[in-house]
């Protein structure tokens, strides 16, 4: 026999945003729960999110905004805790928040108010959160057995909420595929997500040169398209339209990027061919773009269609279509990604087929759960990976 304090009702591994919130719902119902974590705080991902102001959720969240081999997995969850029910929590203890762009919901102040937030729940639900444990072994018997370096717990449920492979320095590891792996579930293909893309050579000739400039832009990866700004890099290109376009990027394929958003750019030209026939081209392409990009594009990309110093009296009509074509169609193709580093999120992780949407409880094996960013469920920029965390871990909670 454990001794009571090593005995729970549920044994939560990782005290992120998903961790967290499974803990708070699974204690609220009167739940011993462990909440365990290697890290020497919890929710550490929470406090560096939304460059410190936790973009926590958004008020566009729908299925068809999150990446999954099975697309309508995560549909229940978020029904079931919606952002809603999540935004009267934050108003509850009285957070000032406010709606950005697209529907991103950011704390007025500090992500450490969401941080705090949570932990006030959780104490208020008796959930006993244990730092600074190291996981060394997880068995199964009649009950979950979980060995770390400070000692043996015992619980009939075990949660997988450590999250994905994304920002190693953050103490990202992959427990929760391993352990996955250990109990015979099948775990999708990863790779980074939410990720600034690398080039070679010949494209960053002219991104380097023109590193730190950023405009607004439409990225488009076959069907799917994101209109927000972008960034050059000394590396090759970031910002939200191509973190975003980066989930559904594979090696090999260009993307394409519309400089002009909104502007029949070949009629633009040669309007202001008329208007200005003396003017040179980089400068009137510079009173759409940014004046570097103007610059490098010319002495780069369109260096074939315009002569050294070159005014737009001696551009033809057909010349200026074409320059159109490579501003509304500026095809490039990344050699690859910045990696888990710098991503934002991983792809991929546990197969959702072994997953019940209603629970997170595995099919196969009783009393296993698995949430948040270790299941294959990831959503779009902005608010959504949280929301995905607050629902999954409520749903678990919910059914421990």
């Amino acid at each position: 026999m454990h001794s009571p304090s090593h005995s729970f009702d549920v044994i939560i591994l990782g005290a992120g945003a998903a961790g967290l919130f499974c803990a708070i719902t699974a204690g609220q119902r009167g739940k011993r729960v462990l909440l365990l974590d290697h890290a020497d705080q919890a929710g550490a991902k929470i406090l560096i999110s939304g460059g410190g102001r936790c973009n926590f959720t958004n008020t566009g969240v729908q299925p068809e905004r999150f990446l999954s081999q099975n697309r309508n997995f995560a549909r229940s969850a978020l029904v079931r805790y919606t952002a809603k029910d999540f935004v009267a929590l934050v108003e509850k203890h009285r957070i000032a928040y406010h709606e950005k762009t697209l529907g991103q919901l950011f704390c007025d102040g500090s992500s450490r108010q969401i941080v705090a937030m949570l932990l006030a729940e959780a104490e208020a639900a008796q959930v006993d959160l244990r730092l600074n444990h190291r996981v060394t072994d997880v068995s199964r018997n009649d009950a979950y057995v979980v060995e770390t370096d400070k000692g043996s717990f015992t619980a009939p449920a075990l949660v997988l909420a450590t999250g994905g492979l994304s920002i190693p320095k953050m103490g990202a590891t992959g427990l929760s595929h391993q352990i996955a792996g250990r109990f015979g579930l099948a775990v999708t293909e990863t790779r980074p997500g939410l990720v600034p893309l690398t080039f070679g050579a010949d494209d960053l000739a002219l991104m380097q040169p023109i590193s730190g400039v950023s405009l607004e832009v439409v990225a488009k990866r076959e069907k799917r398209a994101f209109r927000e700004a972008m960034l050059f890099t000394h590396r090759g290109l970031s910002g939200p339209a191509i973190l975003q376009i980066s989930s559904y990027w594979r090696p090999g394929e260009p993307l394409s990027i519309d400089l002009m958003p909104d502007e029949d750019a070949g009629a633009w030209l040669i309007a202001r061919k008329r208007e200005r026939p003396k003017a040179a081209v980089h400068t009137i392409l510079g009173e759409r773009l940014p004046q570097r990009l103007a610059v490098g594009l010319v002495e780069t990309m369109l260096a074939p269609l315009v002569p050294p110093g070159a005014i737009m009296h001696g551009m033809s009509d057909k010349a200026l279509n074409k320059i159109a074509m490579v501003l509304k169609q500026f095809t490039v193709t990344p050699s690859g990604t910045e990696g888990y580093a710098k991503a934002e999120v991983t792809l991929g992780g546990v197969d959702t087929e072994a997953l019940s949407s209603r629970t997170m409880e595995t099919k196969e094996v009783p009393g296993l759960f698995v949430i948040g960013e270790a299941v294959d469920v990831t959503g779009w920029l902005g608010g959504y990976n949280f929301q995905w965390a607050w629902s999954s871990g409520w749903c678990a909670g919910q059914a421990i």
